[in-house]
This record gives C-alpha cells, sequence and structure tokens, in this order.
C-alpha cells in the first residue's frame, strides 16, 4: 500500500513534490496519472498485476479519469490500446512472462502502425515449468521487432522513465512503442522512498499526445493497417528503422528537459557507470541484478581491486558507440546474462552477444567473458560476484577471452 511520507508544507502545496513510500509498481500508476493517462487495459498476471491494482485505486478514488477496460485475454489487451491509440488516446498495457508472449502477434504489428504506446513488462520466467521469478527473456523476445526497450533500477527510475517513455514515443520523429522493464518481485513489489513530481512540472515537461493528420477520425478519413503485400514490406521496414535511428537524439533531448525541469535525472541516459574512472575490470549487468554486484565491488574496491560496473538502461536503441568508449580502458568485461540464448555463439546470454558485436570493430578489444545467473529469481550471491570478478581478472592477466559460458549458483 502506498504511504505519503512527507507533504508539501502549507502555501506550497502547488509547487513542491511528494515524497512517498510506494513499490515499482505502484510508481509506475503514479506516473501514469500525472501522464493524464486516456485508455489503459488489464488482464491478470504476476508480477505485472501490481500495476492495474494500483491504477484501478486511482480511478475508483477520482484521482484519474480514464478508460479501465478488462480484456479477456494478453492478445486483446493489446489491441484495445493499439486501437485506442490510432484515435489519439494515450494508452497503457503490459504483461508478464508467457503473457507478454500471448500477446505477440500484437506485439509484432504495433511499430509498423507506429503506435507510440506505453507498456511495462514485469519481468519473470517464461514457463514451463511453472515460476514467477525474474527473467528477461520476455521483454528481450521483442528486441527486433522495432519496440524500445528500457530496464529499470529503482522505484524512482521507474516512475521518472514512464514520464520520459511517453515524451520519447510520442515524439513525431520517433513513434514507436516502448517497452519498461521491470524485474518481477524485486522491484515491482519493493518499496522505497520515491519523489513525486507535480502535475504542473509533468505538464510542463510532457506535452498532449498529437497524431495530426495519422489521427483516424471521421473529419480525417485514412486507412490504418492497409494490406501491402511485398509491394512495400522492405519501404516500411525501413521507415521503422530510421525512425529507431532518430530516438537516438530525442532520448537525449528528453533527458535534458527533464534534468532541466524536475532537477534530476541521469547526465548520460543510455547507462550507469559505477566505480568505473579507473577500473581494470568492468562488470556489466541490466536490471536489478546491479545491487549485489554494487555491494561486491564496494567490499572489493576496500582491498584496492579495481573493479567498476556498468548498467545499461536502454537496450533498444542500443548505446553502441558511447558503450564501446566506455568500455575501451577496461583490461577485461564481464556481462552477466539473467537470461539466455539457446545455442547462440559460445551458448552466451543475449546482452553479451550484443557487446560482443558492438565491441567487434572496436580499436582494443578486451577479453570479453559471458556469465548467465538469477534465473527464475535464484538468489545471485556476493559469492557469485567475487567468482565473476576473480575470472575476469585471470583473463586481463592472460589477454585471452575463454569461450566457454559461465552458469553460476546452479546446483550439479
Amino acid at each position: 500500500m502506498a504511504v505519503e511520507t512527507k507533504t508539501p508544507a502549507a502555501g506550497k502545496a502547488a509547487s513542491d513534490d511528494r515524497e512517498m513510500l510506494i513499490s515499482g509498481s505502484e510508481a509506475c500508476a503514479e506516473a501514469l496519472t500525472l501522464a493524464d493517462l486516456d485508455v489503459v487495459t488489464a488482464y491478470p498476471i504476476r508480477p505485472y498485476d501490481t500495476v492495474m491494482q494500483a491504477i484501478a485505486k486511482k480511478i475508483a478514488n477520482g484521482q484519474l479519469v480514464a478508460e479501465y477496460i478488462v480484456a479477456e485475454g494478453e492478445h486483446s489487451q493489446f489491441e484495445i490500446v493499439k486501437h485506442a491509440s490510432t484515435v489519439g488516446a494515450r494508452v497503457f498495457c503490459g504483461s508478464s512472462g508467457v503473457g507478454w508472449m500471448y500477446a505477440m502477434e500484437c506485439l509484432t504489428v504495433t511499430p509498423p502502425l507506429r503506435v507510440p504506446m506505453v507498456a511495462m513488462v514485469g519481468n519473470r520466467a517464461l514457463d514451463d515449468p511453472g515460476a514467477f521469478g525474474v527473467e528477461h527473456n520476455d521483454a528481450l523476445s521483442v528486441r527486433d521487432l522495432g519496440w524500445m526497450l528500457i530496464w529499470v533500477d529503482t522505484a524512482q527510475e521507474m516512475l521518472d522513465t514512464t514520464l520520459l517513455a511517453y515524451r520519447i514515443a510520442e515524439d513525431r520523429r520517433v513513434f514507436l512503442p516502448c517497452a519498461i522493464s521491470a524485474d518481477g518481485a524485486f522491484l515491482t513489489h519493493s518499496q522505497t522512498i520515491v519523489q513525486v513530481p507535480t502535475r504542473a512540472k509533468v505538464d510542463k515537461f510532457l506535452p498532449p499526445y498529437n497524431r495530426g493528420d495519422l489521427q483516424l477520425h471521421p473529419d480525417n478519413p485514412i486507412t490504418v493497417a492497409p494490406q501491402a503485400n511485398e509491394d512495400w514490406v522492405i519501404e516500411i521496414r525501413r521507415q521503422n528503422n530510421e525512425a529507431m535511428n532518430r530516438a537516438y537524439t530525442v532520448i537525449e533531448e528528453a533527458y535534458a528537459d527533464f534534468r532541466r525541469i524536475f532537477g534530476r535525472g541521469p547526465e548520460n541516459p543510455w547507462f550507469e557507470e559505477y566505480m568505473t574512472e579507473d577500473a581494470d575490470v568492468i562488470l556489466m549487468g541490466m536490471g536489478t541484478i546491479s545491487l549485489p554486484f554494487k555491494v561486491g565491488i564496494r567490499n572489493m574496491r576496500a582491498k584496492g581491486m579495481k573493479v567498476g560496473l556498468i548498467r545499461p538502461r536502454w537496450f533498444r536503441p542500443f548505446p553502441t558507440e558511447k558503450l564501446v568508449a566506455a568500455l575501451q580502458p577496461a583490461k577485461a568485461i564481464g556481462v552477466i546474462d539473467r537470461d539466455y540464448s539457446f545455442g547462440s555463439p559460445f551458448g552466451s546470454g543475449v546482452v553479451a552477444n550484443e557487446i560482443r558485436a558492438a565491441m567487434y570493430n572496436a580499436e582494443k578489444r578486451p577479453p570479453l567473458l559471458s556469465f548467465i545467473c538469477g534465473l527464475g529469481g535464484r538468489e545471485v550471491t556476493l559469492e557469485d560476484v567475487y567468482k565473476v570478478t576473480d575470472l575476469c581478472f585471470e583473463a586481463a592477466k592472460s589477454g585471452k577471452s575463454p569461450l566457454k559460458t559461465q552458469w553460476l549458483g546452479v546446483r550439479e
């Protein structure tokens, strides 16, 4: 349950932020309320369902005026909001694990239609066997479909990123859907203190959604999703790719405006760097996996070991040049995936393979080690962190990249 821990002082209610003890899902609902959402669809699957519950309470309490449509499944959910967006509604939807996969047909056709919907993926393992802990393969399944993809690490980042996602997706230069990935349970359910901005600040940052001449309306008779056949498919794919390329500029503009208006936010939108200034070994991992690694890095730094962490935020579009530049000084790189890619080169995770591809043309290519851990919500221990780091230092000393991907914390 959301708890307001600090209210604005008397006489400053209209201008001061609120401080609340809320979960990542509740932080998302706060942002959706401030964004003046029009249409939300719902179908329960944990851990994503906590967002639905939080939005439903907002509407029931009169804090948000929006259409709340309960669908009979995830496939219908995404179809409803897709069509609502074409008539000019700001929409929200989402799911987790196999629910996200059940909507795959709709997820596939949304980017070519240039529908800038925002969705949340409460990251969860893909059944079978029945498991509800966090993995990243659900969200990564749309990495090649034209969705923008971002991973968040804290409830504050969840709120801020939701506002940023609408600003970026609805920019006419982009007009692509954006999925925000939040680790199930670790982030969706855990409460922390969050600064909730005023509506006045949000209105200054986030303009109303405007589809312009693409808005479906009786006064603007246009065709949406016509049958194009093979005559136009490659042109449509090319246009989507160009929109994704334009997103690089739009993302940097949006974060700069966010910092100016809200007084917080990262200078580097693309990834967080932690103790990397003089690091011989740089570790990488997305989402809440950063927490045990930051603790381990502080402990190792106290012993004089030069190790740091890069936590990627944006996965699509992928910040190739900036990431390569940040990794150049390292003597070894360790990529920790909370996902897998069966049969991929070296049996690595998805992120490790992306980093290898990004580094291929780099002037300097430090040894890169691939690790998979924390699948299904398995605890990532400090012993895991130390093992990863020790192997990376060995590779830095030898200058060679072990080809074998290491699976950590597996019962033999």
